[in-house]
């Protein structure tokens, strides 16, 4: 263990020893966590969902024995977790997608053996308290409520802490209880990795842009287009009937409904577009760069792509080569039809949340929370996202905090 990073964690442990509930998570049991003895040794433990093994969800299990996170680098933080919200990726990785990949993120060197990542706590969203920071922290301190999307390589939110690098976390938004504020970072930094970083837009080039989402009533189209629409955009998103009012009550300019037959004739007899968010996968790539202006800097960004599933069927070496002449090839097959063809991935930034908390602030985006559940419920809440066709996100309550219980 890391000296730094034993030294924290002691003085975390002494003030949970001490703790009266001072911080903002008015309702924190701080007997939850404790230290466990076995064959002469101790360890501090906290409750946790985890999983040993990869499968449906059977395999999920409630402990109390989860070991207690480590700082283990100086600009690391320890976030008690007031709650969670859950993502199809989630569902994805608790059947053992992207294992490879992770596997290798997770130890570079290949030092620890397989199935080391067990017990796994699943979890990407998290709105909580920071309890603990590390030495080199400098913009956050104990008891500031912040938000952040963890990394998939990294322990999840479904436990009572979590430790992360203080370059994931933002301050949480002020006007949003911990509740609404967990359904957002990991659509947000999704969306802003697909939009901002890969597709190159922001709030100075966005304006009266034609931008068409495909997929636009799950939880990154329907963040993608608050923060268009913030950005001056015209929107234009397919969905199904049912949704359709739903994603107008997000100021969508256009809405084509998939249920009505294939949306490439109505979406045809439209404008071009300056940038297509393609959610869907599948065969829309046959059809939809056609969608865009040739030769404007017009760019086609899918979040589905086969990096992972490459990974885990040919293994980490073969599985990139195999990713990198495919993503080429056909980067090259539409450069010379005179638009871009790009993928988009997730990537975690707390300064992304920083932005996207004033938009949020400043009532442009808002949290859309479509069920609650508790602690105890973590598995109900995992067949709730498996179902798919969700209108928001579904978000488990670890524990109240203070802006949850004053609102």
């Amino acid at each position: 263990m890391n000296p730094a990073g034993y030294l924290v964690s002691r003085r975390l442990l002494l003030h949970l020893a001490k703790a009266k509930c001072t911080h903002t998570c008015a309702s924190w049991r701080c007997g939850q966590v404790r230290l466990l003895r076995t064959s002469g040794r101790s360890r501090t433990v906290m409750p946790a969902w985890v999983i040993d093994t990869y499968g449906n969800n059977d395999v999920l299990r409630f402990t109390r024995d989860a070991s207690f996170p480590v700082i283990n680098y100086p600009n690391e933080v320890v976030v008690k977790v007031c709650a969670a919200a859950l993502n199809p990726l989630d569902v994805s990785m608790r059947g053992g997608f992207g294992a490879a990949t992770l596997a290798m993120k997770r130890d570079p060197l290949n030092i620890s053996q397989s199935g080391s990542e067990f017990p796994l706590i699943l979890g990407r969203d998290v709105s909580g308290v920071i309890m603990e920071c590390g030495l080199d922290v400098k913009y956050f301190r104990e008891g500031d409520e912040v938000w952040a999307a963890i990394p998939p390589w990294r322990q999840g939110s479904l436990a009572e802490f979590v430790v992360l690098s203080a370059n994931e976390v933002s301050w949480k938004p002020k006007s949003l209880s911990h509740t609404e504020a967990a359904a957002l970072p990991y659509v947000a930094a999704t969306a802003w990795s697909a939009l901002v970083n890969t597709g190159g837009l922001n709030k100075d080039n966005c304006t009266n842009k034609r931008i068409l989402i495909l997929g636009g009533s799950g939880g990154v189209g329907t963040f993608a287009i608050q923060l268009l629409k913030a950005w001056g955009a015209h929107v234009t998103v397919t969905c199904s009937q049912n949704a359709e009012g739903f994603v107008r009550g997000l100021r969508v300019d256009h809405v084509v409904d998939y249920t009505d037959g294939p949306v490439e004739e109505p979406l045809g007899a439209l404008e071009k577009f300056h940038l297509i968010l393609d959610n869907i996968g599948g065969d829309t790539e046959r059809w939809a760069l056609g969608l865009l202006k040739p030769w404007s800097g017009a760019k086609y960004v899918t979040l589905v792509t086969p990096f992972l599933q490459n990974t885990d069927l040919l293994g980490v070496a073969d599985g990139m080569m195999q990713t990198a002449v495919t993503v080429a090839t056909k980067a090259l097959k539409h450069l010379a039809k005179g638009v871009h063809y790009r993928w988009g991935f997730f990537a975690p930034s707390g300064t992304a949340l920083d932005e996207v908390k004033d938009l949020v602030d400043a009532g442009q985006i808002r949290a859309v929370v479509e069920e609650t559940f508790s602690f105890s419920q973590v598995p109900q809440a995992f067949s709730k996202v498996e179902k798919g066709h969700a209108r928001g996100k579904t978000v488990v309550e670890i524990s109240k905090g203070e802006s949850d219980s004053q609102g």
